[in-house]
């Protein structure tokens, strides 16, 4: 197993799982239903070709199989704005391909800073993961999930409060794992 996928396992279990930031992450994660993807190139045309292929192959594969795709950048996109900018691509190739409702793409980046938020501030970490990730989510699983789940509009706020009591030194803590 790479680094990549090593740390961005360990960045799942402890933050997202751990703090139950998405509560809908433990269950693809323990059926190991989650497909790891690492982009080591420095070539945005290559990762929009990738992103392509596993919308195409999630598309093909039955949801028990590969609920969902990480692709985890390395060599690339280490700059927040960059990875805005590749996000808006990324969803242009989402429409282009026929696949808006089909599937989405939820973002997270070491660097990710909320519109209107100090740089540390503890929401960012909502988002912050061990590299630059385009997150592709199946929507059928997506809306199956939230269905069950009581209060889904209320995750953010949940989330928001939970980082902001734990402050930024435990998050960091919890992130240095």
């Amino acid at each position: 197993m790479s680094k990549a996928i090593e740390q961005s396992k360990i960045w799942l279990q402890n933050m997202v799982i751990g703090l139950n930031l998405c509560p809908f992450a433990k269950k693809p994660f323990v059926a190991d239903t989650i497909r790891y993807v690492v982009f080591k190139e420095n070539d945005l045309d290559k990762l929009g070709q990738l992103l392509a292929a596993e919308f195409m192959y999630l598309d093909k594969v039955a949801a028990d199989e590969a609920a969902t795709t990480l692709i985890i950048i390395e060599n690339t996109l280490e700059h927040f704005y960059d990875y805005l900018d590749f996000l808006e691509v990324s969803n242009s190739i989402l429409v282009a391909l026929d696949f808006e409702g089909v599937f989405q793409i939820a973002s997270f980046h070491p660097k990710y800073q909320f519109a209107g938020t100090a740089i540390d501030a503890p929401e960012n970490y909502t988002n912050r993961s061990p590299y630059p990730i385009l997150h592709i989510l199946r929507e059928q699983g997506l809306s199956n999930a939230l269905e069950n789940y009581p209060n889904p509009e209320a995750i953010p706020e949940k989330n928001i409060a939970t980082l902001q009591q734990l402050g930024l030194t435990k998050i960091k803590a919890i992130l240095e794992k």
